[in-house]
């Protein structure tokens, strides 16, 4: 139920505010500056979020209960795995989910007809570092949750994210100031990335947003090695 409830919500939204508002919007300013139709600008965008609170979510609640209350690590450490292993066994799970999130969100936006080029076959990977960048970094917050109020702060992060990071308009709609602001924010590089493949306007911005993504997966799975070293093996 857990899974289907994530593969539903971005599903309800592109239905209620992609076609919903979508009628009333017409076109806006998609990639480049090319005029696309509203829900073929938000759908891409609500997969990238798809594939952010599919792998985040897992990747700080599983490990946070298994940290806290289960002991599940101190018993796997007894075993020839390492600390390394069970950061990446762990992130590949929250991978595996997400990608199932993807998935299934890609299937109804072929079925709707909102994707206009072949590059869209890269979507997957696409989600699929996307999902790797965000679970690093939510297994490696997870190490510091002291308890379950404390991810009550991560959704005050998460929910404007997913708000404002160009999700439901362009990112020219900002100020400057803001529109720089945004931009550092992970969440909008994989909602340009993304948007770039599913409506073929393809450039520079989305090599960014992929060195972007691969360095934040970097440096989330180096710091939460780290930081398991020393809760596990102390």
């Amino acid at each position: 139920m857990v899974i289907l409830s994530g593969f539903f919500e971005p599903l309800f939204y592109l239905l209620a505010i992609g076609f919903g508002i979508g009628a009333l919007v017409g076109s806006v300013a998609g990639p480049d500056g090319h005029a696309v139709p509203y829900q073929v600008f938000v759908a891409p965008a609500l997969l990238a979020s798809s594939a952010m609170n599919g792998a985040i979510y897992d990747s700080t609640t599983n490990v946070f209960f298994k940290l806290k209350y289960s002991h599940t690590y101190e018993a796997v450490l007894t075993t020839p795995v390492g600390v390394p292993d069970v950061a990446v066994g762990e992130i590949a799970w929250a991978l595996f989910r997400g990608t199932l999130y993807a998935l299934g969100f890609m299937a109804v936006m072929l079925t709707l007809g909102l994707v206009s080029s072949p590059a869209w076959l890269l979507a997957l990977p696409a989600s699929v570092l996307i999902g790797f960048a965000f679970a690093s970094v939510g297994m490696a917050l997870s190490t510091w949750i002291r308890s379950w109020a404390d991810f009550d702060k991560l959704q005050m992060v998460l929910l404007p994210m997913f708000l404002f990071s160009a999700t439901f308009y362009p990112i020219t709609a900002y100020p400057p100031a803001l529109r720089v602001l945004v931009e550092l924010t992970p969440l909008y590089h994989g909602v340009d990335l993304l948007r770039g493949l599913t409506t073929g306007f393809i450039g520079p911005s989305q090599a960014v947003d992929v060195a972007y993504l691969l360095a934040m997966g970097v440096i989330g799975l180096t710091v939460v090695s780290r930081r398991l070293e020393r809760l596990l093996l102390q």
